[in-house]
């Protein structure tokens, strides 16, 4: 059996595991709590290693000048087409209405950040302890003027460089070992969640759902494969199909940086050569959010909606240019969720104690922003690969099955 089908298996019976047990699937969760573990401790120093090798094998500074160009370019645009469908859904279900928050118990108001501050929040003080906590952000940062220096030192740089393609082999090969216990982990994360959350909150915030997915799913099969058949010239079935393993491991961690090993093996099946996707990748896992800009319309929809507030085409505006924003700005910050809808519902002067029935079924809508964002992230490659001329479409018209089976006998 597949792995890909393994996970989907898993995925399956952790839902029927979490209906049966109820509350006491909270047992199972330490065992998803170790893969998500496994997975993060291989992030860093895959980002890392990846992206210097990715962009030391651009060539000439300028070449990455346009790689990069290409990547900011392609996140702005799909993020601002993910809030505006985001709004029409939101404007179409009316997600809020029938809604009563009257009752609502208020939360505490996040610490905002000034825009300026959030620019200088991306560039590290100290790369150590950058890395030592996670801060992804500034680690690309650093990682693209490390790679953009090594690149220009010639052959004095060639041990760094050798050393740098050795470490990212070596975490290709951790990640493969860690890959392999997804269907687990997968099992015990999703029986966790059907069990602590059940059924039962699909009834009364069911709209709210039920519109983060349709708008959600319109911009997966419609404004990615759109983009996939148009400048990638590929089947979008076959760009699902590979994209599917990361997938569904977003959908059930929900989490994007668990997802990224098998993102960037994905990338690999899809034609991406390494040089594009060793620098589009680490950038999408941060900056690229579809999904979690996407929801802020939604949810911003929803509050004004349960407080009977009406949203004029000038405030709706608003909100696609501050989720857009907020969404690059925010993607550093812990917490930055919760600083972003925050963002968005004072840019148009609606209530905050919105938020806190919306962060009471956080997690299940989360399901859907994240699996989002990693759709985007895959297509983020083969797009900038496509427009680069550096795409393989002999190996992205390569089934999934022959592609393992090769990969196997390699």
């Amino acid at each position: 059996m597949k792995l890909y089908h393994k996970i989907l298996l898993g995925l399956i019976l952790g839902i029927i595991t979490g209906l049966i047990l109820g509350e006491k699937a909270a047992y199972l969760k330490p065992i998803g709590d170790i893969f998500i573990r496994c997975l993060r401790v291989i992030v860093v120093p895959l980002i890392l290693s990846t992206l210097i090798t990715g962009v030391v094998s651009t060539g000439d500074v300028r070449n990455l000048g346009k790689l990069g160009i290409r990547t900011l370019a392609y996140f702005m645009g799909t993020t601002t087409i993910a809030v505006i469908i985001g709004l029409i859904v939101a404007n179409f279900i009316q997600p809020g209405t029938g809604l009563s928050l009257g009752e609502i118990a208020t939360i505490k108001r996040p610490e905002t950040i000034a825009p300026m501050q959030m620019i200088v929040n991306m560039f590290p003080i100290n790369p150590m302890e950058s890395l030592a906590k996670g801060r992804v952000l500034q680690i690309i940062v650093f990682a693209i003027l490390f790679g953009a220096g090594l690149s220009m030192t010639g052959k004095a740089g060639e041990p760094v460089k050798k050393f740098f393609e050795g470490v990212a082999e070596v975490m290709f090969k951790i990640s493969d070992i860690v890959i392999s216990f997804a269907p687990y982990g997968v099992f015990a994360l999703i029986a966790w969640t059907t069990g602590k959350f059940g059924l039962d909150i699909l009834l009364p915030m069911g709209k709210l759902i039920l519109a983060t997915f349709i708008a959600c799913s319109i911009h997966v099969l419609f404004t990615y494969t759109g983009l996939i058949v148009l400048i990638g010239r590929i089947s979008p079935v076959s760009f699902l199909k590979k994209v599917m393993e990361p997938a569904m491991i977003g959908l059930s961690t929900c989490s994007a940086a668990a997802a990224f090993p098998f993102s960037m093996r994905a990338q690999k099946q899809l034609g991406v050569p390494k040089k594009v996707f060793g620098f589009t990748m680490p950038m999408a896992l941060t900056i690229n959010m579809d999904g979690t800009a996407l929801y802020q319309s939604v949810a911003a929809m929803f509050v004004a909606n349960a407080f009977g507030i009406e949203l004029t085409l000038t405030q709706q505006a608003t909100i696609v240019i501050t989720a857009v924003l907020a969404s690059i700005g925010t993607a550093s910050i812990p917490g930055g969720g919760l600083i972003m809808l925050t963002l968005v519902l004072e840019s148009v002067g609606l209530p905050l104690e919105g938020i806190a029935i919306v962060a009471g079924i956080d997690r299940v809508l989360d399901m859907f922003r994240t699996t989002t964002n990693i759709f985007g992230d895959n297509s983020a490659g083969v797009v900038v690969a496509a427009l680069g001329g550096e795409l393989d479409r002999k190996i992205a018209a390569t089934s999934l099955d022959q592609l393992e089976d090769i990969e196997s006998h390699s």
